[in-house]
């Protein structure tokens, strides 16, 4: 009945429906970790080198005083979550000396030769850890790995069409002992969230993955976009 009270008037329903709707896209599209152009760093000391990474102290001017922070002045890193036509996971076993265990992640290394996109260093990786390569190739994730004390960002690649290849690559120290598994997406994932896999580059790449599948793969982006959080970080080792 139209003369029922409280009822709203033709079409007022819907427009405040749409711009809800709009409001919550716009929050969404907002939604995006912010670089910070304008914290300058004004004096910037290496306490220590490492083979790899160095420990670095920072002075900048922040909300009107003066800090220091300490932190790990990393090269960042690649990874790749390799997905065969049977949707499994190829895992590899490796002992990491800080934690003291053996974890299973995929296969993932260092961006350490210079002017190496990160598409061009998961191939590098992927072909050197795992004896593979892949026909396609797609952004999964990037990350910020410990963003309190580490400049180490990763980007984590989804590589499917895979097949073997050939190198020259000799397997040494902790990767001499490398053990390769063939594991489901969702057996996977249920290791992560029961807390058996606890690798921060394994959890995370398998559990975009697993929503990245719910959603068809649309949410797959190109290999080779700009790396900015890799470019934007502090020190000197990622640039």
């Amino acid at each position: 009945m139209s003369d029922v009270v409280g009822a709203p008037e033709s079409g007022v329903g819907e427009a405040v429906r749409d711009s809800s709707a709009d409001e919550r896209a716009d929050a969404v599209a907002s939604l995006a970790d912010e670089r910070a152009d304008d914290v300058r760093v004004e004096e910037s000391t290496v306490l220590a080198h490492g083979a790899v990474w160095d420990m670095r102290r920072d002075r900048f001017a922040f909300a009107g005083t003066d800090l220091e922070r300490e932190y790990l002045d990393h090269t960042g890193a690649v990874s790749v979550l390799a997905l065969d036509d049977a949707d499994r996971v190829l895992l590899i076993k490796q002992y990491r000396h800080s934690t003291g265990h053996r974890l299973w992640e995929i296969p993932a290394g260092l961006m350490d030769v210079p002017g190496e996109s990160g598409l061009v260093g998961a191939r590098r990786e992927l072909a050197e850890e795992v004896d593979l390569q892949a026909e396609r190739w797609h952004l999964l994730l990037d990350l910020f790995l410990a963003p309190g004390s580490s400049t180490e960002s990763m980007r984590i690649f989804l590589a499917r069409g895979l097949s073997p290849v050939e190198h020259d690559y000799v397997r040494s120290d902790e990767e001499a002992e490398l053990h390769p598994e063939w594991v489901p997406l969702d057996d996977v994932v249920d290791a992560v969230l029961d807390g058996r896999v606890q690798n921060t580059v394994t959890a995370n790449a398998v559990l975009a993955a697993a929503a990245a599948r719910a959603r068809g793969w649309r949410t797959l982006r190109d290999p080779d976009l700009p790396w900015k959080g890799r470019d934007a970080v502090r020190g000197e080792k990622s640039h």
